[in-house]
C-alpha cells in the first residue's frame, strides 16, 4: 500500500493533464483513505474489553491484547474537542507515570509518548514506544486508538502486569496542553486478567449441582448426573458462569455437557460406566481447580431455552480424594446467570486435543516429553451441513499432575500463522478459563495443534492416558462464536502403525515391551519422535454423535517469537495520510 500511496502522491502534486484526470486522482485518493479508515474500523474484535474510567462516563477505554505477540491495543474515547491524556501510574498520581498525550488540533493530529517526574508538565520521551493507529475528532468526541508493547521498552515506560494497575487520565477543553483542573482521575483495572461484571436489569440465575452426594473413598472418582435445566419459553442468554463448590479440597474440576434429543430421562451414576453417560458429550461449561467465575464477552452468550431446544444436561464432577476421606457429602456444581436481552451471537465450547484413552503412554524418567492432539477443521463439513469460521475468545487448557506446558498452534495453508494460546508454566492447582485478549478467527480448513509437555522424572513406571489424576490428558477447551453443534475435534496416534513401527505388532507384546523397556534419554526421544511421525486418527464429532474419521500428520510447531518493542516512528505515515486527505478535500472545494 505504501508504494501505491507514494505513486498517487507524486501524481497529485505534479501538474495534471486535464480537469477529468485531476478529479479521478482526487477521488482515488479519497476512496483509498476511506478504505484505510474502514479497515481500521474493522479492528473492533481486537478490542473486546471496555471500562468507563470516570463516574460521569466521559472517558471510556477499550482494549485488547496478544500476550504471545507481546502487544496491547487501546482505544480511548473522551467527550472533548481538546487534548486527551492516558497513562499508567505506580501509585495513582503523576510521579513516575508513563503517559501518552494526543488530540486533533488546527494543524492536524498530534500524539506523543511522555513520562512524568512530578506534578508538572510531562516530559517527552526520547524513545517513542507508542504507535498511533488512528486519531479522530467529531461531534465533541476525541477517539484515539494506539498500541504499545506489554513489556517496558525503556526506563521511562511501565510494564503492564497480570496484576491490577492504576490507570490515569486527563483532558482539556482546547488543544492547548495546560493544567487539566478537575478533568482527571484514576481507576485500578487488571488489563491482562480482566473479567467483566455486567448486571442486566432482568438478570436471574439457576444452579445445576450434585444433591447430597456422598463422595467415595477411592482416590479418583468421576460422578455424572443427567438432569434438566431450568425451562424457558423463549431463548435466554447465559452471560456468566460461577462455580458452586462445597468441598474445595476434593473437587478437582467440573464439566457440563448437553445431551442429544435421544436422552430423555434423568440418570445418575459413576461416569463412563454406563452408555447413558457416554451419550452426552457436547461441552457447555468448564471449571477447574483454582479457577473462578467466567463472563462471556458483550457480543456473545450461551443459549438456553426457546429455539435452543429442550435438552437434558450431564454434570460431571471429578473428585480427587487424595486422603480417601470418608463421609463427605457434596453439593458442588455450577451457577448460571442469564438474561432475556439476547446478545449478537450464540456462544459454544469446543473440545480439542488428544483423545483421552489408554492407547498411548508417557515413559518414566522424562524431563520434557511431548504429546500432540490435532484438530483439522477441514473435516467439520463431514458432520455439519453449514459450518462456519470459529471466532475464539477464551480457552481453558487441561492436563494432570505431570503437565508442565500447553501450547495451541494455529496453522493455515500448511504454515503456522499464530499460537492460539500458550501456558509456559502450567499449574495443575490453577486451571481457569482465560480470555485470549482479542478474538482470533479460526477459518474452516485451518488446523489446531495442542502440544503438551510433561515431566515424569520422579516416576518409575509408565503414565497412561486416562481419567485418573495419576493418568494424563492433553486438552484445550475453546470458547467461540457463532455456536455450532460440535462436541469435539481431536486426534489419536494410529496404534496399529505405532506398534508396527516399534517392532511389536501384537498388542500384548507391545504392552509387555513398553513396561519392560529400559527408558533413558535416547529411548524416550526415539519413542517421542515415533509418536509424532506416524499418522494420526483425526476425529470430529457433532452434538448428535455423528463422527468423521480421517488421517492426518502432526505439523512442526514453531518457537514463540520474542516480543519486539513497538516504535512510534510509524505514526508519521498516519500524519502523511491525514495531510494528503486534507489537501485532497481542499482541492476539491476550491476547484469543483
Amino acid at each position: 500500500m505504501t508504494g501505491y500511496l507514494a505513486e498517487l502522491q507524486g501524481r497529485f502534486f505534479s501538474a495534471p493533464h486535464d480537469r477529468n484526470d485531476t478529479r479521478k486522482m482526487v477521488i482515488s485518493v479519497v476512496l483509498l483513505l476511506f478504505l484505510v479508515q474502514w479497515s481500521w474500523a474493522q479492528e473492533d474484535p481486537l478490542l473486546p474489553f471496555s471500562e468507563h474510567l470516570d463516574p460521569e462516563l466521559n472517558v471510556r477505554l477499550k482494549w485488547g491484547f496478544d500476550e504471545i505477540q507481546g502487544t496491547i491495543m487501546f482505544e480511548l474515547t473522551v467527550n472533548t474537542s481538546g487534548w486527551v491524556g492516558f497513562g499508567f501510574s505506580p501509585k495513582g498520581g503523576m510521579t513516575g507515570a508513563d503517559i501518552v498525550i494526543g488530540g486533533v488540533g488546527p494543524k492536524g493530529s498530534y500524539f506523543t509518548d511522555h513520562h512524568a517526574v512530578g506534578n508538572s508538565m510531562p516530559v517527552v520521551d526520547q524513545r517513542q514506544n507508542y504507535k498511533l493507529l488512528s486519531l479522530t475528532e467529531s461531534n465533541g468526541k476525541t477517539v484515539m486508538k494506539f498500541q504499545r508493547s506489554i513489556e517496558a521498552c525503556d526506563e521511562n515506560d511501565l510494564t503492564i502486569t497480570n496484576l491490577p494497575m492504576k490507570l490515569i487520565y486527563a483532558y482539556g477543553q482546547t488543544d492547548d496542553i495546560i493544567y487539566h483542573s478537575t478533568r482527571r482521575g484514576t481507576k485500578e483495572v487488571n488489563l491482562l486478567k480482566y473479567m467483566p461484571r455486567v448486571n442486566p436489569p432482568n438478570s436471574k440465575y439457576f444452579d445445576m449441582t450434585m444433591v447430597n452426594f456422598t463422595i467415595p473413598t477411592s482416590q479418583t472418582h468421576y460422578h455424572c448426573k443427567i438432569m434438566e435445566a431450568q425451562k424457558f419459553d423463549r431463548k435466554q442468554h447465559i452471560y456468566r458462569i460461577e462455580p458452586v463448590i462445597t468441598n474445595f479440597d476434593i473437587v478437582h474440576h467440573l464439566l457440563l455437557y448437553r445431551c442429544p434429543p435421544t436422552v430423555t430421562e434423568p440418570f445418575e451414576a459413576e461416569c463412563y460406566t454406563s452408555l447413558k453417560t457416554n451419550l452426552c458429550m457436547e461441552t457447555i461449561a468448564v471449571w477447574g481447580v483454582g479457577g473462578g467465575a467466567f463472563e462471556f464477552p458483550e457480543v456473545a452468550g450461551l443459549p438456553i431455552g426457546g429455539n435452543a431446544g429442550d435438552f437434558l444436561y450431564r454434570l460431571e464432577v471429578h473428585y480427587n480424594n487424595v486422603n480417601k476421606t470418608t463421609g463427605r457429602v457434596d453439593n458442588s456444581g455450577l451457577r448460571f446467570y442469564y438474561t432475556s436481552e439476547l446478545r449478537q451471537h450464540d456462544a459454544a465450547v469446543l473440545g480439542t486435543g488428544l483423545v483421552v484413552a489408554s492407547g498411548y503412554a508417557i515413559p518414566p524418567k522424562a524431563k520434557s516429553f511431548l504429546t500432540y492432539g490435532l484438530c483439522d477443521t477441514a473435516y467439520i463439513s463431514q458432520v455439519l451441513e453449514a459450518p462456519q469460521d470459529l471466532q475464539v475468545f477464551s480457552v481453558m487448557l487441561h492436563t494432570h499432575l505431570a503437565g508442565r506446558k500447553v501450547r495451541v498452534g494455529h496453522f493455515r495453508g500448511g504454515k503456522q500463522i499464530d499460537f492460539l494460546a500458550v501456558d509456559e508454566n502450567y499449574d495443575f492447582e490453577y486451571q481457569d478459563v482465560t480470555n485470549l485478549g482479542k478474538t482470533k478467527t479460526v477459518k474452516l480448513g485451518d488446523k489446531l495443534l495442542v502440544e503438551c509437555t510433561y515431566n515424569t522424572e520422579n516416576r518409575s513406571s509408565l503414565t497412561w492416558g486416562g481419567l485418573s489424576t495419576s493418568d494424563e490428558m492433553c486438552l484445550a477447551f475453546l470458547f467461540y462464536y457463532p455456536a455450532m453443534n460440535l462436541s469435539g475435534c481431536m486426534s489419536f496416534p494410529n496404534t496399529t502403525t505405532l506398534r508396527s513401527e516399534m517392532g511389536t505388532p501384537v498388542l500384548t507384546n507391545w504392552l509387555s515391551m513398553m513396561s519392560m523397556k529400559p527408558w533413558n534419554d535416547t529411548s524416550i526421544d526415539q519413542y517421542q519422535q515415533t509418536l509424532k511421525r506416524i499418522d494420526q486418527l483425526v476425529i470430529i464429532a457433532d452434538s448428535f454423535k455423528n463422527i468423521s474419521r480421517n488421517s492426518g500428520l502432526i505439523p512442526n510447531l514453531g518457537v514463540i517469537p520474542a516480543a519486539p518493542c513497538i516504535s512510534g516512528c510509524d505514526t508519521r505515515s498516519l500524519a502523511s495520510l491525514s495531510l494528503l486527505l486534507c489537501l485532497a478535500v481542499q482541492f476539491m472545494q476550491k476547484y469543483y
